[in-house]
């Protein structure tokens, strides 16, 4: 934990100009940086719980004390500046002391039933704890307990697990935007809840799930399907359930994380043989109506575009973005595209043209969607969805249903995604990030717009990891300005704009979490944003390797439209792979 960890030291374009010494190793920094953040990038882990890169820094854990000389008093390193000649020691014995007081103090007021907690093993207070050799808790005294909240469809709640490092207060207040939950009382009594005593279901969360990604301990955790799941496979014998699987964009580019591989590994052959071996008799590919989602938004925008009708467009894949809308912007849905998520849209398809073309029972097929995020728990709840997916299971679901039946995942050998949902795009493939949507949309609207099967497939100026993404581009004539907003707070920017009448754009993709669905808040745990970058390129690397780049190139796609949907953005186009939204109420 505390020697220096094995990575490369990083710099910005610029300089850094102050030297200090942590350590005994002179090190230099930024003037705008603080010890923990000069540490961290010259690779010295120094303990945090409340710290995040993009979150307000509140200094509330005392986990990252150091010692400075000449300092009376242990400081916080993530809220103390660098200064020129500053000498640092992130372990010695006064550190290492203060941090030992500081987990049995947290020790002796929380829920100890490690084994069966869901964040067992990638547990911030339990890898601490081994770290510095917490073999006995000196502090006995009355314990707090507060119920849990099962109330969402996403997210669960255990209070008693809550170490009060504010975390997914700030994530959902200062990012988002929602506010959904807030500490509240005082002292001992401190807790965070939603306002009023609510549930969580009764609150303004939109299950994006960020609280969930950025809680440390098992506070807040995903509101798992696994065992009902089960329960149903295992009856399989004694019925004659169909079982489809379908799996999102990002899952290929993170799921390899959770069986030790390195960031970015591409495990899409190895993911499709576990979901057979799991017991599915079919397993899809979402990315075939992620290309689907293309073809109808991009049709929409086109038709938008020519008769300066309801600009700009925003793209409507995301569930937690649409909860939002619906919630803060009802007067403005009217800018949302009408296209079903790409999740819906394959559901509607496995229940109608599949199960037609198969000669199934669409009441006896068991669906199962693989997914980056627990909003797509929600989604699937909603009236117009309703009973087209059983069940959602996350990518950290799926990783403990494939060791949970024993599978040796490393060994596998690859698949193929089965037929006819099975084809995708690179367009497809991109989804997973942010700005994928907006770039796989604008090179299916160029070859709608111009005509012509353009060879320029990169939208690179919507890449990135920036919150706001901005690009003009000039197709047939038409100047359009588009942008890629990821995290709510922005959306909440872009949204009052238009209210206001002042946005410049014409279309626009907006995405919940951070870096996109490779960020969901049912992906593996983020290290850091170099993680992100790796998801992110492995998804466009698969782009590159892909056959077919443009979602309207999709013979699959292609086949579906001409087989059983009809024309682009037609009557049976818009009942199978189109919805409507309406105000949602919250507290």
């Amino acid at each position: 934990m505390f020697k220096k960890k094995r990575c490369k030291v990083k710099f910005r374009k610029e300089k850094p100009t102050v030297k200090l010494v942590i350590n005994g190793m002179e090190i230099l920094a930024y003037q705008d940086e603080t010890i923990f953040q000069a540490a961290e990038r010259n690779c010295i882990n120094i303990p945090h719980f409340c710290y995040h890169p993009r979150l307000k820094v509140v200094g509330a854990c005392r986990m990252c004390v150091v010692e400075v000389e000449g300092r009376r008093n242990l400081e916080a390193s993530c809220s103390t500046p660098v200064k020129e000649g500053q000498v640092v020691y992130t372990h010695s014995e006064r550190v290492i002391e203060a941090r030992r007081t500081i987990l049995e103090l947290l020790l002796a007021n929380h829920d100890l039933n490690c084994p069966t907690c869901k964040k067992n093993l990638n547990c911030k207070l339990q890898e601490y704890s081994t770290d510095l050799m917490i073999d006995e808790i000196s502090y006995v005294g009355e314990m707090r307990h507060n119920p849990k909240d099962h109330s969402s469809v996403s997210i669960q709640r255990d209070p008693d697990k809550c170490i009060l490092c504010g975390r997914c207060v700030r994530v959902c207040g200062d990012v988002q935007t929602v506010h959904a939950i807030g500490q509240v009382n005082r002292g001992f009594y401190m807790n965070v809840e939603p306002p009023f005593k609510h549930e969580l279901s009764e609150s303004s969360c939109i299950n994006c799930g960020q609280c969930v990604v950025n809680c440390p301990v098992g506070a807040l955790t995903e509101h798992s399907s696994i065992h009902e799941f089960i329960k149903e496979l295992v009856d399989k014998s004694k019925t004659k359930k169909h079982f489809v699987v379908q799996v999102a964009p990002s899952i290929r580019a993170t799921l390899g994380e959770l069986f030790g591989m390195p960031a970015g590994t591409p495990v899409t052959g190895k993911l499709v043989t576990a979901l057979r071996e799991v017991g599915f008799d079919m397993v899809f590919d979402t990315d075939l109506a992620a290309d689907i989602t293309i073809v109808e938004e991009a049709t929409e925008f086109v038709k938008r575009l020519k008769n300066n009708d309801n600009l700009p467009m925003i793209t409507t894949c995301c569930p937690a973005w649409i909860k939002f809308g619906e919630q803060f912007f009802i007067d403005e849905l009217e800018h949302m595209s009408s296209c079903r998520s790409p999740q819906a849209i394959l559901a509607s398809l496995v229940r109608t043209y599949y199960a037609e073309k198969k000669g199934v029972d669409a009441d006896d097929i068991v669906l199962v969607d693989i997914m980056p995020c627990t909003a797509k728990k929600y989604e699937i709840q909603r009236p117009e969805f309703a009973g087209d997916v059983d069940y959602v299971l996350t990518t950290v679901e799926l990783a403990k249903l494939i060791k949970q039946f024993n599978i040796d995942f490393e060994d596998l050998p690859d698949s193929e995604f089965d037929n006819p949902l099975g084809i995708s795009s690179g367009a497809g493939a991109i989804f997973g990030r942010s700005g994928g949507v907006m770039e796989a949309a604008l090179r299916t609207a160029a070859d709608f717009l111009t005509g012509k099967d353009l060879k320029k497939v990169e939208y690179e100026k919507v890449r990135g990891l920036e919150t706001l993404k901005e690009a003009e581009i000039n197709i047939a004539g038409h100047k359009i300005k588009v942008a890629a907003v990821q995290t709510l707070g922005e959306a909440r920017k872009i949204m009052d704009d238009i209210r206001a009448g002042k946005s410049p754009y014409h279309f626009i993709e907006i995405m919940a979490c951070y870096g996109g669905c490779i960020g969901g808040g049912g992906q593996p745990p983020l290290k850091d944003d170099d993680v992100l970058v790796e998801r992110a390129g492995a998804l466009n690397k698969q782009d590159v390797k892909m056959k077919y780049r443009k979602s309207h190139k999709n013979p699959a796609v292609l086949e579906i439209y001409k087989e059983y949907v009809g024309e682009f953005g037609g009557e049976k186009a818009h009942k199978l792979l189109h919805t409507k939204y309406s105000k949602k109420d919250y507290i």
